[in-house]
């Protein structure tokens, strides 16, 4: 089993910036796909950046330009920097990885609990 534990969510102010964090931990031995994907009320969860275990990334076109998603492999840890934050970018933000648990074992995707991001003044 694995769990992703996701943090530094909170309330902001436009304008302002916030780093979340997402650890993964448990039976892992490879993860090809980390992201965070964000779902507003009364709206569909949406992807807003991924990168793969080789460093491959996309973002959202609501993001380009302001928010940046790293990851340690060494620590199956990814990361969303979030800078200029908007209103609009109010949102329960959600973790993902695509995880095999062995040598030769299918991915599987994982999510995190989620956490809130409340842009306001």
């Amino acid at each position: 089993q694995v769990q992703l534990m996701e943090s530094g969510g909170g309330l902001v102010q436009p304008g302002g910036s916030l780093r979340l964090s997402c650890a993964a931990s448990g039976t892992i031995f490879s993860i090809k796909f980390m992201a965070w994907y964000r779902q507003a009320p009364g709206k569909e969860r949406e992807m807003v950046a991924g990168i793969t275990s080789g460093g491959r990334i996309n973002y959202a076109d609501s993001v380009k330009g302001r928010f940046t998603i790293s990851r340690d492999n060494a620590k199956n840890t990814v990361y969303l920097e979030m800078n200029s934050l908007k209103p609009e970018d109010t949102a329960v933000y959600y973790c993902r990885a695509d995880v095999s648990p062995s040598v030769g074992s299918p991915y599987y995707i994982y999510w995190g609990q989620g956490t809130q991001v409340t842009v306001s003044s």
